[in-house]
């Protein structure tokens, strides 16, 4: 290269040089993105509890609910009580056993709770004590002795009604009795006061035989006077052929 053409050889140089720093100082840039913005945290899950106390209670009684919850924007308790505050407590009284359930629900869903109640059962009333009177029992113990016709002897069915009389007498010391003679409609009036009298006393003496003091025992004929049936017929006339006790005042 001659002397000549080296200071132009720069000059071109140079200009090269500076034309590419002009290009690269006026190229844009690129613009930086933005990032996206973030998404929102999900609502939180609601939770909720119930609880009784008293969890057993007798009919009529009280039980308390008491609740607390978190995340909710709306309670409710069932069945009976309704909407209610997040926290809090009532007082119920089921008729029956009754499970109580709260529902909480709110943004980010819902949750419920329960509680159970139990209604104990009363025993059933005890039966009213039988206090029987001293003349129902004589009335359902003391049984009367029958008769054959124009008899005074005691039969066998009546030794058996008599021995239980006796049961009854050597129980209760204190009742004393008057044993009345029967007789049916047939013969005087004169014939059965007399067949009346014997049958009581047969009666009586047969009690004494089975160990019943004399003095707890009087006599009284009524002949036919007092009959226990009206009609006239054998089943009629047999009910009136007896010796009848009456407990003494």
């Amino acid at each position: 290269m001659s002397e000549v053409a080296r200071p132009f050889y720069r000059v071109c140089l140079l200009t090269a040089f500076a034309a590419a720093a002009l290009t690269v100082g006026c190229s844009k840039k690129p613009v930086a993105q933005a990032p996206p913005p973030a998404a929102p945290p999900p609502a939180a899950q609601p939770t909720v509890t119930l609880q009784a106390s008293p969890t057993s209670i007798n009919k009529g009684d009280t039980s308390t609910l008491s609740w607390s919850s978190t995340n909710a924007t709306q309670l409710t308790i069932a069945p009976d009580v309704g909407s209610v505050a997040p926290q809090g407590s009532t007082k119920v009284s089921p008729a029956e056993s009754t499970t109580y359930t709260i529902t909480a629900s709110g943004p980010g869903g819902s949750a419920n709770s329960s509680t159970r109640v139990t209604v104990a059962t009363p025993p059933p009333p005890p039966p009213p004590v039988q206090n029987a009177t001293m003349e129902e029992m004589f009335l359902k113990e003391v049984q009367d002795a029958y008769f054959d016709l124009d008899k005074a002897d005691i039969r066998s069915d009546a030794r058996a009604a008599l021995a239980k009389t006796a049961d009854f007498l050597r129980n209760y010391p204190q009742v004393k009795v008057v044993i009345e003679g029967h007789c049916d409609e047939r013969g005087s009036t004169e014939y059965n006061l007399a067949l009346g009298d014997r049958r009581a006393a047969a009666v009586k003496e047969y009690l004494v035989s089975l160990g019943i003091g004399a003095d707890r025992m009087s006599t009284v004929s009524y002949g036919k006077e007092k009959p226990f049936c009206m009609e006239s017929n054998e089943a009629c006339w047999q009910k009136n052929r007896r010796g009848h006790f009456v407990m003494a005042k």
